[in-house]
């Protein structure tokens, strides 16, 4: 097994020919990875992604071979991939103005370029979703967004359409299974490569609490901050300690360690509707 990248969150090691992406208990806020790690953060991950992708396979094809087949001292958080080679986008889907998105609304009234009616506030749903990337940066860099245009410039027209009817579709079909179990998809980040014959194929993770804004529905009010089963809790502390957003960042305090993990089980358990075990 040969270890091939390091990232903020997972692990990728070189395993007989194909990929093995293992996640870690650490948490990158703000491009950043923070001192404290979340107990069982990375299998949660993997097994609430292994989830999305049976769920989304009639959607587009993705990179899991299996979440089983994997060595043993990486049981439950770890699964085999096809080898991808990554498009540089990460793709985003908002269906609710929040973040960084609402900060460009409020001066602008875009996202990404795309027009947006006016009065709209935060937590505010949107008319229909839309498709907002940015670029992929590399550890200790900074997403910085994109408009549509940028990514037809950059992967060609063709790629840059197929990325986003993609990302759109991925983010419909998981928003309404998630507000069938009470969960508001906010908004959703996904990554995309082609395979050996081309193919664009659904890599890294889908829909888990690191890559999206899951929000309890039964208590979303526009208007105001929404409480959130994601690491926006963490984000939200971080900024609280004055901490500027640059490397190193702060050790996270046993509550919000506690109060983070328990989350990341709630939405794992209320879109699965499987009881989580370390064992899961």
């Amino acid at each position: 097994m040969k270890h091939l990248h390091t990232g903020k969150v997972r692990d990728l090691y070189e395993l007989d020919g194909d990929i093995l992406l293992v996640a870690s208990d650490r948490v990158s806020v703000y491009d950043v990875v923070l001192p404290t790690p979340i107990p069982d953060k990375g299998a949660l991950l993997t097994q609430l992604s292994v989830w999305w992708f049976d769920q989304l396979a009639g959607v587009v094809p993705n990179h899991l071979l299996s979440a089983t087949d994997v060595p043993p001292e990486f049981a439950g958080r770890a699964i085999r991939c096809r080898p991808l080679t990554m498009i540089g986008v990460e793709c985003i889907a908002r269906g609710y103005l929040t973040g960084l998105g609402l900060r460009e609304y409020q001066k602008h009234g875009t996202v990404s370029g795309v027009e947006l009616p006016a009065g709209l506030e935060e937590g505010s749903k949107l008319p229909e979703p839309i498709f907002t990337p940015t670029t992929k940066a590399s550890i200790g860099g900074h997403d910085e967004p994109m408009t549509f245009a940028e990514v037809v410039d950059q992967e060609g027209r063709e790629t840059a359409e197929r990325l986003r009817e993609l990302t759109l579709r991925i983010y419909t079909q998981g928003a309404e299974r998630a507000a069938a179990r009470g969960i508001l998809v906010a908004d959703t980040k996904v990554e995309f490569g082609r395979d050996d014959q081309g193919v664009l194929t659904l890599g890294d993770e889908v829909l888990t609490s690191d890559s999206s804004r899951f929000w309890p529905a039964d208590e979303w009010r526009p208007g105001k901050t929404q409480q959130s089963f994601d690491k926006q809790f963490v984000r939200d502390w971080a900024l609280t300690t004055g901490w500027d957003k640059t490397p190193p960042g702060p050790e996270l305090p046993e509550e919000v360690v506690t109060a983070t993990r328990e989350r990341y089980v709630e939405v794992y358990e209320r879109i699965t509707g499987r009881v989580w075990s370390s064992s899961s």
